[in-house]
């Protein structure tokens, strides 16, 4: 009985053991595959794939820190990119994009809630879905989120039906961009209202050329100020807590370096190195996006949601993309 109880006790010892170590294993794969993220060979959309075949093979060792990291890369790498910018040519541009972004918020915001009726969508999912594919994705629902007292399982939804949209845009649209002969411009602008979440935005943009990046990355970020008033109407509307709004500051930010960038020679003089940094922080942040599209999450999505999502998408893609033409 005791040698059957320490036989026992040597195999639960062994059987952990391995279990350790594949652990580690798996923490190994994982950062080996991020580290390959950062290699200049790797674009945007292969970081993304990288990251979603990595997550349904051996899934995401760190999922818990998963969120956070990309949160505070993406903004990083936003304001780093501000470096690459004259504000002179940035205000141009967002001044340009401005109109765009009132009627196409506006008529997202319209279809959203028809869709969630015709649906039958949950109110508060379907909100976040509408806010993110209206404004400016996953920033846009972690800011409205807690003004309308969202649960886990709602924002959950509405960011992975934003995040797998996300993925399939970052593919499809420079294929259609160069299907169509865009201009830069014309490129810049379309990606940057008509793809939710700025890391995409900046991904299909940077594949497409030098000048549609910059278009992009300023149109986008003049949208996503739009957070401000719309999350404070949220809050009205929900009734909630007005002082759990969550401001985009990392947008003041950006403004500040793209001033700085235009008017201090010192700076201009490292310009380069910190745009090389920058653009290889948005393909190590849609690696990590990538790698949090598990099969769990996918089929958390549902149907009707992911419907409403496409619907909504590819509504805002098309008309933006007729009135740019």
């Amino acid at each position: 009985m005791n040698w059957n109880t320490a036989q026992k006790h040597r195999i639960t010892a062994q059987l952990n053991h391995l279990l350790e170590k594949s652990i580690s294993l798996r923490e190994v794969i994982f950062l080996l595959a991020a580290l390959l993220c950062l290699f200049p060979i790797i674009s945007p959309p292969l970081a993304l794939l990288i990251g979603i075949i990595t997550v349904q093979f051996i899934g995401n060792p760190f999922l818990k820190l998963n969120h956070k990291a990309t949160h505070i890369l993406l903004q990083a790498s936003v304001v780093g990119l501000g470096f690459s910018l004259n504000f002179s040519e940035a205000l141009q541009a967002g001044a340009s994009g401005f109109s765009f972004s009132i009627f196409s918020i506006a008529g997202t915001l319209l279809l959203g809630f028809i869709l969630m009726k015709v649906l039958k969508i949950e109110k508060t999912t379907g909100y976040l879905i509408v806010i993110g594919t209206a404004i400016c994705g996953g920033s846009a629902i972690a800011a409205v989120s807690p003004a309308i007292k969202a649960k886990e399982n709602q924002i959950s939804v509405a960011l992975s039906n934003v995040f797998i949209l996300n993925a399939a845009a970052l593919f499809i649209f420079p294929f259609i961009g160069n299907t169509l002969s865009l201009s830069q411009q014309q490129f810049g602008m379309w990606s940057a209202i008509a793809i939710h979440d700025t890391s995409s935005v900046v991904g299909a943009a940077a594949k497409y050329g030098a000048e549609a990046l910059e278009i992009a990355t300023t149109v986008k970020l003049a949208r996503a100020l739009w957070i401000i008033p719309v999350t404070i109407i949220s809050a009205i509307v929900f009734k909630s807590d007005k002082k759990k709004i969550k401001l985009p500051y990392f947008i003041l930010l950006f403004i500040v370096a793209v001033i700085i960038n235009s008017y201090s020679p010192w700076v201009q003089q490292y310009h380069n190195h910190i745009i090389s940094i920058s653009k290889t922080g948005f393909t190590l942040t849609l690696f990590l996006i990538g790698s949090s599209l598990s099969k769990k999450v996918l089929q958390q999505v549902g149907m009707r949601p992911l419907l409403m999502g496409t619907i909504l998408w590819v509504t805002i893609s098309a008309t933006t993309l007729a009135a740019i033409i």
